[in-house]
């Protein structure tokens, strides 16, 4: 069993319902799942930049879309000097992804509808229950993190071969079984690589719905093999939070660190990132 230990890492203004995060160096780059923008937050200055990265004309703000027709941002995915940003497809609303050079700042556009229109079909997921929350490039494949919040709790991964996620036509889905907290199984929030294991973090939220949200049980992390996509183990870290987005911290010989944040599905523009400590 590893031990855990949460704190606070940073408090930042400005970022409401953040879902995903990656660290490179001194800047903290963050997602929200209602927002337009893509957040980099310098952890030394202690500093916000927002770079747009969503072009809809029709929406009146980027930092609180309405739910209806909110992007859903769930990830944020990391390969080398790029970020993958990709919409949940738990709407038709929610099928975009964002690929954003970190060196040149280019951003490309691509719609997943097609994706993920496969990918329900080979792992007979109805669009009630289908819905994208985490994801790991490896450069020669990608996995994708299905979160069984829907009436038929299909937690999953879809392992796709190939670097061109818009194709997606060598997939399979393997089907995780996650912890229950009081008969409501836990269900993917995200998920990171670090060497020959995938670190996921899921919440037990008492919902049938991928699309309405639900009294929080509890959260876990956990690792699933990279080659195998068996479950190594999960450890439940919170009572009360929803964390949603993870990533690496640092190593050494006797524990691992990740940063986490969380989705407290308030319009308020304030997140709060903990590190997680846990004993090797």
């Amino acid at each position: 069993m590893h031990s855990t230990q949460l704190e606070i890492f940073a408090e930042i203004d400005g970022i409401g319902s953040a879902s995903g995060l990656f660290l490179k160096e001194n800047k903290l780059y963050i997602i929200g799942d209602n927002s337009g923008n893509l957040n980099e937050f310098d952890i030394t200055n202690k500093q916000l930049n927002q770079i747009k990265i969503l072009f809809i004309k029709e929406l009146n703000t980027l930092d609180n879309i309405a739910k209806a027709d909110k992007p859903d941002f769930e990830i944020l995915c990391n390969y080398q000097n790029r970020l993958f940003i990709l919409g949940s497809g738990s709407t038709k609303k929610r099928n975009l992804m964002i690929d954003f050079n970190l060196k040149t700042k280019e951003i490309i556009e691509h719609d997943l509808t097609n994706v993920y229109s496969k990918l329900k079909v080979i792992a007979t997921i109805d669009d009630e229950n289908f819905n994208i929350e985490g994801a790991v490039f490896t450069g020669k494949s990608w996995f994708l993190f299905n979160r069984g919040n829907g009436i038929n709790a299909k937690n999953g991964v879809f392992f796709i071969k190939g670097e061109d996620l818009t194709n997606a036509d060598n997939a399979t889905f393997v089907r995780i079984n996650l912890p229950n907290i009081n008969h409501v199984e836990s269900s993917f929030t995200d998920a990171v690589l670090y060497k020959n294991e995938i670190f996921f973090i899921a919440t037990a939220e008492d919902t049938k719905s991928t699309y309405n949200d639900g009294a929080i049980l509890g959260s876990f992390v956990g690792s699933i093999d990279l080659k195998t996509l068996e479950v190594n183990f999960a450890t439940k870290i919170s009572d009360v939070n929803k964390f949603e987005g993870i990533c690496f911290l640092e190593q050494s010989k006797n524990k691992i660190e990740f940063l986490l944040c969380e989705d407290r599905d308030t319009e308020e523009l304030r997140s709060t990132v903990y590190k997680l400590t846990m004993s090797l």
